[in-house]
Formats: C-alpha cells, structure tokens, sequence
C-alpha cells in the first residue's frame, strides 16, 4: 500500500494506526540488515534462550531461519511504562503544510507520526503508554495504560492535533513539564518532542523542568525535532525575504545571506550547550531532523527500552 494515501485533506491522517505499522514495520526490516538485529527478535516478542530454561517455548521456526535460539515472550513478562510528550506549540506547526505526506513532514505532523510508531511498539511489547500534549497551556494528558481501547483514544487525540493547527500559540514548556512530572507517578521512559524554542528564553528553568522529570528514577530522552535544511543550515536563497517568528509575530526584513554564517553559528552553539547540559544531568539529547526517516527515533527506544528493562 502506498502511505500517500493514508492521509486525508483535513490536515490529520486517514489512518495514523496504519501508517505508524507500516513505518515500524519498515524500520523493523531495516533491522534485520543492521548491528540491532538481536533487537529486531526481541521485539518481535522473542528473547534470547538461555541454557538450562525449558525448551518447551523455542521458537523453532525462527531458529531455522536464524540457526538461533529464541523463545516467545508472554504477557507477565514486560512491564514498562512510557510517557509520551508532545509540544503543541505554534513553531512547532512549521513549515506550514496543506496536506502532509510520509515525505513531506513539518516538526508537528512528524512527531505525531513518531510518537504513533513508538506507541505500536509499545503495544507489541504489551507495554503501557500514556501522553500528554501542552503548549501555552495543558491541552491533554493521559496516563499510562495497555489496552486496546486506550490505545485507539490516543490515536485519535494525536490526529486531532494535526486537524487543529495553532496560530498565535506560544510555548510554555517549564510550567508544563513541572505539572506534566507530577502527573507521572511510577517509573517511566519518558519521550518529550519538541524543538525547543521558547519566547522568554531562561536556560535554568528548562532544565530544573527537565529534571523534575527524572524524579521518582524516570529515564527522559529528549527529541529535539528541527527542519534542519531551514533551521539550522538556514538554507535559503538571498531574495529578500520577510521571516516572520510564528509565536510572537516579530518580523524582519532581510537578505538571507547577510546573517546565513552568523545565524548558523549561533544556532550551532545554541544545540551544543542544550547536547552538554542535557549531558551533564543525564537526560538522553537526540537531534531529529524531519526530513529524515524515523530510524533515528525508533532505535532510540530500542536502546533505551533495552537499558531499562
């Protein structure tokens, strides 16, 4: 099936359940070829067999496909729980897309397609899920569950996210990350999307919220979703041009050129003090770019999930 046709002219996905199976399943097949292909069993509910277990649950067929012992997970045996966060805010509705496709992504549209194929995984782990969505306020939260029907509620709260772009919306991630960590009361895996431009910029405060976040021994990955053709190698062509900031409505006149070096460092530095400081208090930065495949995003949580299990 071709995922163009997943997606619907009302600016949310035909079948997002669809589409995140087919990108996991995608990225899953692209494991099979990689370093992470013991990964690729596990998670297709298998582990390792360890001598001495009963040989009653190998996976016999796997073992001729593979000449590797596996046996089948059950129910009882994974108990993770993931939260995921999504910022709402109105630069993360940039660029301005009509309609989206697999291919043609803004930072929104992309992280709701991510956090989807993490929530299939988790599902196929049996693992429980929750979300919460803020920008200049707290639009939706729900805690970490398992079942079917929570996860089709989900789903259909991050497609109305793509029905309902923000205008004039300003980011407000300390408050929210603080009421966000208090909601989340068992240990978790905690994914946060969000491309990290805020109006009243107050470094100290972001990263008290981001280590509100690992209280209670929470593992907190950090997706910093950017289009990296535009936002960071500023790439445009020197006609001038009107940049106007989505949130605060600032506008500037400008020949691209004239700042392209000055702005490409400045923004360089920025991302390097946020990879080092998330560094420095154990918080797992990954720079997303957009216009890339999801394999980055997916391979984190298998390294991630491995690690806290």
């Amino acid at each position: 099936m071709d995922v163009k046709s997943e997606l619907n002219k009302t600016g949310g996905f035909k079948n997002l359940e669809l589409l995140a199976k087919q990108v996991v399943e995608g990225f899953i097949a692209g494991m099979h070829k990689s370093p992470f292909h013991g990964f690729s069993a596990e998670f297709a509910e298998h582990k390792i067999y360890n001598q001495g277990e009963s040989t009653r649950h190998i996976d016999w067929k796997l073992f001729a496909k593979t000449d590797k012992l596996y046996t089948k997970r059950f129910d009882e045996e994974t108990n993770l729980r993931c939260h995921l966060i999504i910022d709402n805010s109105s630069s993360m509705h940039y660029p301005a897309k009509p309609s989206y496709t697999i291919d043609n992504l803004n930072k929104i549209s992309f992280s709701v397609l991510a956090a989807a194929a993490l929530m299939k995984m988790l599902k196929k782990q049996r693992d429980a899920v929750g979300l919460s969505v803020y920008s200049d306020n707290y639009e939706y939260y729900a805690p970490e569950k398992g079942s079917e029907r929570h996860h089709q509620m989900l789903y259909d709260q991050l497609n109305s996210i793509l029905k309902q772009p923000k205008v004039d919306s300003n980011t407000k991630t300390y408050t929210y990350l603080h009421q966000i960590a208090e909601n989340i009361h068992r240990r978790s895996l905690i994914f946060l999307f969000t491309d990290m431009f805020q109006t009243d910029v107050n470094d100290k405060a972001l990263f008290d919220a981001l280590r509100h976040l690992k209280h209670n021994k929470h593992e907190v990955v950090v997706f910093h979703v950017l289009d990296k053709s535009k936002e960071v190698n500023f790439d445009f062509d020197n006609a001038p041009r009107k940049f106007i900031d989505v949130e605060t409505k600032e506008v500037i006149n400008v020949y691209p050129e004239t700042i392209k070096e000055n702005y490409k460092a400045a923004v360089t530095t920025y991302i390097s003090e946020l990879r080092n400081k998330c560094g420095q208090y154990k918080i797992k930065y990954v720079e997303v770019d957009i216009n890339s495949s999801f394999d980055k995003v997916l391979t984190t949580f298998m390294v991630e999930r491995h690690k806290f299990s």
